[in-house]
């Protein structure tokens, strides 16, 4: 059948498929720390709302717990909005994961049709060397009596 041709962009596929791997690693990652940051935004709310300034406690303890409840609040507002950072980029990375993925898909869908290519390629070469083997018979077994025989198939 002769040399196979491989598949120019093969290199380029396979450093494609390592991008797509880091990325989704990263994407995973960022996940998981947007997770993280909201459930520690929720448990710091949590927190917040559980606590009672004390009922019949004198002047100066009260204004101290809403002071304190003042920071708390505050605490809780960064939580948050670092807990909304971390998603939007979790979401980013997301997307340059996707993009990643659809660049190794479109490069294996290339590789796809080179392979069929090539079968398609050592189909014809085989159906043309039977073609050639029984058109050499025939005419073997013509020139024997010297006359043609009609091919039958």
């Amino acid at each position: 059948m002769g040399r196979r041709a491989g598949f120019r962009l093969e290199p380029v596929l396979k450093v494609r498929r390592a991008a797509e791997q880091a990325a989704e690693r990263a994407a995973a990652e960022a996940d998981a720390a947007a997770r993280e940051a909201g459930r520690r935004a929720d448990e710091q709310a949590a927190a917040l709302a559980a606590r009672v300034p004390p009922p019949s406690a004198p002047a100066h303890v009260f204004l101290a717990a809403m002071v304190s409840s003042a920071a708390a609040a505050a605490d809780v507002r960064a939580a948050r909005a670092t807990a909304q950072a971390s998603a939007e980029q979790a979401g980013l990375l997301r997307a340059r994961w996707t993009a990643a993925a659809q660049e190794t898909r479109a490069l294996e869908k290339l590789r796809e049709r080179h392979l069929l290519a090539l079968r398609a390629a050592e189909l014809s070469a085989e159906e043309r060397a039977v073609d050639d083997l029984v058109t050499r018979r025939h005419a073997v077994r013509s020139g024997e009596n010297g006359e043609e025989e009609p091919w039958t198939g």
